[in-house]
């Protein structure tokens, strides 16, 4: 039977049922923020959000990333490490007379590092609550958006009803190093009508920027430091090879080469030296240094072209002069990763947009992230719609990353309403 989802009663009933579970909202935010789902280490996570789906009466099951079959799509990235005891988990909603729009709700588990945990006010794996705020890694990014998806659909149950389409729920694992776990979700899961990921905001996704992780192994000579000028120093040369990234990063962010969506931003392309490995002692001059490269790309150019502009970067810096006799490779695992355009006039879009009207009563914001996302696969390879939406973060990726607890709240309502609209509402299956 079905149920209007323009129903006032019905909308009053399922935004009160949000508010009613907030305390239990703050306790899985905090139960899965204690989680230290770093890369490799997410199966305990992973394991939780099989209790999670269970507990709301949802059966979820595994999705395997296998890289044999992945490994000739052209979202597929070379994995850092392998993939057994990773399995994503899932879950689909399916109604008993399909009438509305299929949605997938995904999120990612999985954290970047911690930094100097001495650095943090509170232990990072240790959820803490000040002033409104959760604070511990992962809380923003993006444990919270994961915990309003389900909690939105929690509320709808909770009135009676559930949505009168096909639902999907998928917490996958990579999206910080490949997003090879939301490629084996999307290739397994029935193609739904749109994707919606909370990632942290409240904004509206309508761009996003690719990203390649390349590694490049510089050899030197090594020597005694009584003989410093007959060695190379590896350290000294990717340092002076680091330096031509970034002269490369000013030119990608000249205004000619930006996508129309960053017209207006004035450094969409980011280049990052994110590490440097090097040396065996103090006293000898290094043999070896290994840089780690985060690169951006424009929406619009291919990864794999950039890949071949990063290769003949690092054989132009050798040779400079101050790099005679130094030897240089370049790796590439991690992202290899092209932009996406998630347009504001797609009907997703606009639904986000109405329901975030309806719930704050003001207009979210477009946003052109400089970032990267899960989002992408959907556009680039399914044809299908796809954005982001989700609360308000703070310092994720550094120190002491936090989650407004209001807003992630809202972002509950929201997610609530546009799950109401866009898939319609029948009476909940006994």
């Amino acid at each position: 039977m079905m149920a209007s989802a323009q129903d006032p009663g019905i909308r009053r009933a399922i935004l009160q049922a949000v508010a009613d579970g907030e305390a239990q909202s703050e306790a899985l935010l905090a139960r899965l923020v204690r989680h230290r789902s770093l890369l490799g280490e997410e199966a305990a996570c992973l394991e939780d959000m099989v209790s999670v789906f269970t507990e709301q009466g949802l059966a979820p099951f595994r999705v395997a990333t296998d890289p044999v079959k992945l490994a000739e799509h052209p979202g597929f990235s070379p994995p850092l490490i392998g993939y057994a005891g990773r399995d994503n988990v899932a879950a689909i909603h399916h109604p008993v007379s399909a009438s509305g729009r299929s949605l997938i709700l995904q999120g990612h588990i999985d954290v970047v590092p911690e930094g100097a945990a001495d650095l943090w006010t509170t232990p990072p794996f240790e959820p803490s609550i000040r002033n409104g705020r959760m604070y511990g890694r992962g809380a923003g990014d993006m444990k919270a958006g994961l915990v309003a998806a389900i909690m939105a659909w929690r509320a709808i149950r909770a009135c009676g009803l559930q949505p009168a389409a096909e639902l999907q729920f998928a917490a996958v694992i990579e999206e910080e190093c490949t997003g090879n776990g939301a490629l084996a979700v999307m290739q397994a899961l029935p193609k739904p009508d749109a994707c919606l990921i909370p990632e942290p905001g409240p904004v509206l996704f309508v761009a996003e920027v690719g990203v390649v992780w390349a590694w490049v192994i510089v050899t030197g000579k090594p020597t005694h430091v009584r003989d410093t000028h007959a060695g190379v120093n590896a350290i000294a040369a990717a340092s002076i090879i680091a330096g031509r990234f970034m002269e490369y990063e000013g030119r990608m962010n000249r205004a000619e080469l930006r996508h129309p969506a960053y017209a207006a931003h004035n450094h969409p392309i980011n280049v990052n030296c994110g590490t440097m490995e090097g040396g065996e002692w103090n006293s000898s001059v290094p043999t070896r240094a290994k840089l780690g490269m985060r690169v951006g790309v424009m929406p619009g150019r291919s990864c794999r072209e950039v890949a071949r502009e990063i290769e003949e970067l690092v054989a132009d810096a050798l040779q400079d002069p101050r790099l005679r006799g130094a030897k240089a490779r370049v790796e590439f695992k991690g992202f290899m990763a092209d932009g996406a355009v998630f347009p504001p006039e797609q009907p997703i879009s606009q639904a986000v947009l109405s329901a975030h009207r309806q719930i704050t009563g003001e207009d979210l914001v477009p946003h052109a992230t400089t970032a990267l996302t899960d989002a992408r696969f959907y556009p680039l390879y399914q044809n299908t719609q796809a954005t982001c939406y989700g609360p308000e973060a703070d310092s994720i990726h550094g120190i002491d990353e936090s989650v407004s607890l209001a807003s992630m709240h809202e972002t509950t309502k929201v997610l609530a309403r546009l799950v109401s609209d866009w898939c319609g509402l029948e009476k909940r299956e006994s």
